[in-house]
């Protein structure tokens, strides 16, 4: 995949938003895989050199940025409450 001149996503390196990049899902810089997939992937029990078996390689170092988004998503205020 070509990269382009990403902006990153808050203060990440690794994870970005285009909307040009899988509708403007979150992302792995360098990657077409989006945050929620990795996410998914993990939940179902794979480990990561399951998924890099399974769908291809990407950057380990983005696997604490993924955890970190989930986890500042999770704390963010529920506004449907």
């Amino acid at each position: 995949m070509t990269e382009r001149n990403l902006k990153p996503f808050k203060d990440f390196r690794w994870i970005v938003a285009d909307p040009e990049l899988l509708g403007g899902k979150l992302a792995v810089r360098g990657t077409r895989f989006s945050v929620s997939f990795l996410l998914s992937c993990l939940a179902e029990g794979m480990t990561v050199e399951e998924i890099e078996d399974t769908y291809g390689s990407f950057p380990h170092e983005a696997m604490r940025e993924i955890m970190k988004v989930a986890s500042d998503a999770l704390d963010a205020p529920n506004v449907a409450a």
